[in-house]
């Protein structure tokens, strides 16, 4: 059976033409009006705001997004849980705290952005290996040892929280928290997206082993397939991604658990064009999101806002959807 069957290609292809759709449509929203024969014309505070600032949040908007929902489907795949999301081993909570220790101690964008991204991966790392005393590899371990890690590393951030500046410090974190992609520029965020793309490029390439993770340990066993190994390995690059991503734009809702979801439900099976689907949705809602966060109100808002207001419906009349087909 071919990886892409005319229903695919079909469903992809309306995927990527919504994604240009919103793509161009967040290059020249916002509170500066662009004007396309200004910026060809070379006007300069025209060509300024497209290059350093719109331009740069609509790439971390696609990347960022296709990167969390691609996650979102490893996730969910090795742990056979539509239901699952970054949160599971640990690596929102982790960013989290670290962001916050971030704003508190160190100074500049690039400094939090680092310190986030060291925050999760620290977070994770942690969670795995609390998971390998385990020598079972049963992916219910892992997800006990991610619980036991966000509850550490949000008793981290309540203490960060404690020592904070009400005014100033404490009102930073809680932004930080809820997600925006105010802050991106492409001078912060050229490591990230090279982070993102080398980490999709590998999940990809390992999409049939992330299948066969989803069968009985015992099967899996019986197919050759290091199960331990194999899974440490998998999760390790699903996680860099989300961490490159939410150390960049702060915490983002709900795009890695209904991205993957909705391309389930829309396609009917898990094969690599579910994968691409569930990257093109995030996609899609991340950028939708962030163009309703700076034009929606008169200051810019957090993009989780609309992330949860776009799919918790979208989210219910799949579900209901699929439930009639069956």
């Amino acid at each position: 059976m071919t990886l892409f069957t005319v229903k695919n290609k079909g469903i992809c292809t309306a995927g990527v033409i919504l994604l240009i759709v919103l793509a161009a449509v967040s290059l020249f929203v916002g509170k500066y009006p662009l004007e396309l024969p200004k910026i060809l014309a070379g006007e300069e505070m025209q060509v300024r705001i497209f290059l350093t600032l719109r331009l740069s949040r609509t790439i971390v908007g696609i990347i960022g997004g296709f990167a969390l929902g691609a996650a979102g489907f490893v996730y969910q795949t090795v742990f056979r849980n539509p239901l699952a999301s970054p949160d599971i081993i640990g690596v929102s909570s982790g960013a989290s705290a670290g962001a916050a220790a971030g704003i508190l101690f160190l100074s500049g964008t690039a400094a939090v952005t680092a310190s986030a991204f060291l925050g999760a991966l620290t977070a994770v790392v942690i969670a795995l290996a609390l998971a390998s005393l385990d020598r079972s590899g049963k992916s219910g371990t892992i997800v006990l040892a991610g619980i036991a890690v966000h509850a550490l590393a949000q008793t981290v951030l309540m203490c960060l929280k404690l020592t904070a500046d009400p005014e100033r410090e404490l009102a930073s974190i809680e932004y930080w928290i809820m997600g925006s992609l105010s802050g991106v520029s492409g001078y912060s965020m050229m490591g990230n997206v090279i982070l993102c793309a080398v980490c999709l490029a590998v999940l990809f390439l390992l999409h049939r082993q992330t299948v066969l993770l989803s069968a009985e340990e015992g099967e899996a066993r019986m197919l050759g397939v290091s199960v331990g190994r194999l899974r440490l390995l998998i999760l390790l690059t699903a996680t860099l991604t989300v961490a490159a991503v939410v150390s960049l734009t702060g915490l983002v809702s709900f795009v890695g658990l209904l991205a993957p979801h909705c391309a389930r439900l829309l396609l009917k099976h898990n094969r690599i064009s579910a994968m691409a689907l569930s990257g093109i949705l995030g996609g899609c809602l991340l950028t939708a999101a962030d163009i309703l966060a700076r034009s929606a109100a008169e200051t810019e808002l957090p993009v989780s806002i609309f992330t949860s207001l776009l799919g918790a419906p979208f989210l219910i009349y799949l579900i209901l959807k699929g439930r009639r087909e069956t």
